[in-house]
């Protein structure tokens, strides 16, 4: 009896969202790559006891996976890789960040890269020729951090663009928290974690519903920001994602489950075209939602931003993309503020397009308040 050895934790009852057939096409792991610290902790058991059958590579950092980030045979199967293969790793710095536009703070993610394929994504800028979901399984320590740097704040004194009353995280700067809730429960967690704090709200956007996220009772202190974009531009660039529509139709369920929901009008991608379709979905936005969403909602604007060697990974998967996307004659090379340097519309059709911007939402949706254009 003194050789038995502890269990891993038990897998969850099949029940739920994460186990339904549209889950099962955005993730369908076959093969995982693991930190052994990883794999040792809690939440990696908890993770590899719902995938009992997939085979495991230990590696010994997340970030070099040769196989993976370094292979560009890997573009072909963008989202062949996304679609099937799980990185396990552990964070190992933890900080915060001050931020100051969207959020007041950037948490340590519990993620880094995302099962979905947005053509304009800038996670993929720093890893090459691959970009899975990577769950971090030491969320206990993460959840620990914030605790202590939120106590270290106290109350927020003056109200600000992120929000008037508390200091905002952002949880989920370089993954998606709804599409990890289908993996592991390290949203749920951090959800959980906001829930006790009435000093402070978590903070993420995601092009994803997941309707498992309604049941983990944020009770106001989670602000889930949905995406959204003209679906001519979606059906081009949101590969992967829920389609808008159903995006704008989850905001009522989600405000009733307890979030605070904001919409992210992001990217604002300027081709032929773009302010009428623009317009339509704004006017989809205030026909469709009901008051009780209208009343709390908020914006941010956000134009697109590009990348050099994320041009170039694209045109070997999906290069239709960059018939919009890459456009030299409207971009100019602007250094972001971690140092990647990218291209962005020039500062003068950017302040055009942002004041065009504000009049059809003057126009069309009179009740949705920018609280953020950048």
């Amino acid at each position: 009896m003194f050789d038995w050895q502890d269990p891993a934790p038990a897998a969850p009852a099949d029940t739920g969202f994460r186990h339904s057939a549209e889950a099962r096409r955005m993730l369908d792991v076959r093969e995982v790559y693991a930190e052994p610290a990883a794999l040792a902790s809690p939440r990696g058991r908890q993770i590899m006891a719902r995938l009992p059958d997939v085979p495991v590579t230990e590696v010994p950092s997340h970030w070099r996976i040769p196989s993976l980030h370094g292979n560009d045979g890997n573009v072909a199967r963008w989202t062949r890789v996304k679609t099937q293969t799980l990185v396990l790793g552990t964070k190992r710095t933890l900080e915060t960040r001050p931020n100051g536009r969207s959020a007041d703070w950037i948490a340590p993610g519990p993620s880094n890269g995302c099962a979905m394929a947005c053509a304009y994504c800038y996670v993929p800028r720093r890893k090459g020729y691959a970009n899975p979901i990577t769950l971090f399984t030491n969320i206990e320590a993460i959840v620990a951090h914030i605790h202590r740097h939120v106590r270290a704040q106290g109350p927020k004194r003056e109200p600000n663009q992120c929000d008037p009353r508390s200091w905002v995280y952002d949880i989920g700067e370089n993954g998606d928290c709804s599409v990890d809730a289908l993996v592991c429960d390290n949203t749920a967690d951090l959800v959980a974690a906001f829930r006790e704090l009435p000093t402070a709200k978590a903070s993420f956007a995601t092009k994803f519903v997941n309707p498992d996220l309604l049941g983990l009772d944020p009770r106001g202190r989670t602000r889930i920001r949905f995406s959204v974009m003209p679906r001519e531009d979606s059906r081009l660039l949101d590969i992967r994602t829920s389609p808008v529509a159903r995006r704008i139709a989850a905001a009522a369920d989600f405000v009733d489950a307890g979030y605070e929901v904001h919409f992210n009008l992001s990217p604002v991608v300027l081709r032929p075209g773009w302010q009428r379709d623009w317009a339509e979905l704004l006017t989809h936005l205030d026909d469709v939602l009901p008051d009780r969403v209208k009343q709390q909602a908020a914006a941010e604007v956000i134009m697109l931003t590009h990348n050099q060697g994320l041009h170039e990974v694209n045109l070997g998967w999906h290069p239709r993309a960059e018939d919009v996307l890459w456009q030299p004659a409207a971009q100019e090379t602007k250094r972001s503020q971690n140092g990647a340097v990218n291209v962005r519309y020039s500062r003068e059709i950017k302040q055009q397009a942002i004041a065009r911007l504000r009049e059809l939402l003057s126009t069309h949706a009179p009740w949705l308040t920018i609280r953020y254009a950048f």
